[in-house]
């Protein structure tokens, strides 16, 4: 355990991140703020009934008088929050709350800011979803508040949206006509490991101000990716036929159908599909000192749990944690 005198604000932490990040920081010795709209979603998780470590405040992130009283006393704030609702404008959205985190933590006197981004090529047009979140974190870099922006792709954990739309495409169609960004380069990495990077990044000295590429060290395409998965999942080979007619847009609306990830959602997800995103650096392993990540395999094996084909089969759409279908979701996929 270490100094329960540390205090971390959580946004987001009702999301599928922040609610595995805050009890992580918790056992990591941390005093932890959350800043919730409905404060009630909080008080129901398990680690935030101790009112001794945790301290929830009611209030909005856009609205400079709450993140003022979230952050008070805090030493590290975790940005994990975004506007992608399906509602539109989710960008320009993005920006303005950034800017005002940004400065609210400056005022507030923290010493680090972490942002959980998405990874992505450089020197490329990037998708909606991943210029915003890439504007996002230079809005942090740009501050005067220390920031720590870690870049992941594919999430993969019970409950990410990323793996949820992995998981209902792989059950439901056995044959598929899919688009020909099947073919895309990627590189996963497991909740699990997101999480520890996460916790570690409040170490980092204190003049470190910049972004960590973060991955399992494995890239293959997302059609590798879905065969990899069937076969951890015990499931007949799947037939893949990239064909190139099916727009992000029109994929979008493929994925609402088959899986229950909202179209809201999976539009944008599925036109970040069309890059390639690998890490270009892995310094965060030598940084944090976090122990190498856990293998693609073992990082499906640990995300189908108790829910894969072969102990009872696929959750129903509302059966999984539904915090992986809030808009409070940071990770890529994804």
């Amino acid at each position: 355990m270490g100094d329960n005198s540390k205090r971390a604000l959580v946004t987001g932490a009702s999301g599928y991140i922040g609610s595995r990040l805050a009890p992580a920081l918790l056992a990591d010795g941390w005093q932890v703020t959350v800043l919730a709209r409905h404060p009630e979603a909080i008080r129901e998780r398990s680690w935030a009934r101790d009112e001794t470590a945790v301290r929830v405040v009611t209030g909005d992130a856009t609205k400079p008088a709450d993140l003022a009283r979230a952050l008070e006393g805090a030493d590290v704030a975790y940005y994990l929050l975004h506007s992608m609702d399906g509602q539109g404008d989710f960008q320009e959205r993005d920006k303005r709350m950034a800017h005002g985190f940004a400065q609210a933590a400056a005022d507030s006197g923290v010493s680090r800011v972490v942002y959980q981004s998405g990874l992505h090529p450089q020197d490329e047009e990037l998708s909606d979803h991943l210029a915003s979140r890439a504007e996002v974190g230079e809005i942090f870099l740009a501050g005067e508040v220390p920031t720590t922006v870690l870049q992941a792709a594919v999430i993969i954990g019970s409950g990410s949206a990323s793996f949820e739309m992995l998981r209902h495409l792989t059950h439901r169609l056995p044959a598929m006509v899919a688009p020909r960004w099947l073919r895309s380069r990627i590189e996963p990495i497991a909740i699990r490991d997101v999480v520890r990077l996460l916790v570690a990044a409040a170490a980092l000295p204190a003049d470190s101000n910049r972004t960590f590429d973060i991955g399992c060290g494995e890239v293959l395409t997302y059609q590798k990716l879905i065969e990899r998965f069937a076969t951890a999942d015990g499931l007949r080979p799947r037939l893949i036929v990239p064909v190139p007619f099916l727009s992000p847009w029109l994929a979008s609306h493929w994925v609402g159908l088959v899986t229950p990830v909202p179209t809201g959602v999976a539009k944008p997800l599925v036109g970040s599909l069309v890059h390639d995103v690998v890490c270009s650096e892995r310094d965060i392993w030598d940084a944090t000192g976090v122990p190498a990540p856990l293998s693609l395999d073992a990082s499906i094996a640990a995300a189908l749990g108790g829910s894969s084909r072969r102990s009872g089969g696929l959750p129903e759409p509302g059966e999984a944690d539904p915090a992986w279908l809030t808009s409070a979701d940071p990770e890529w996929a994804g």
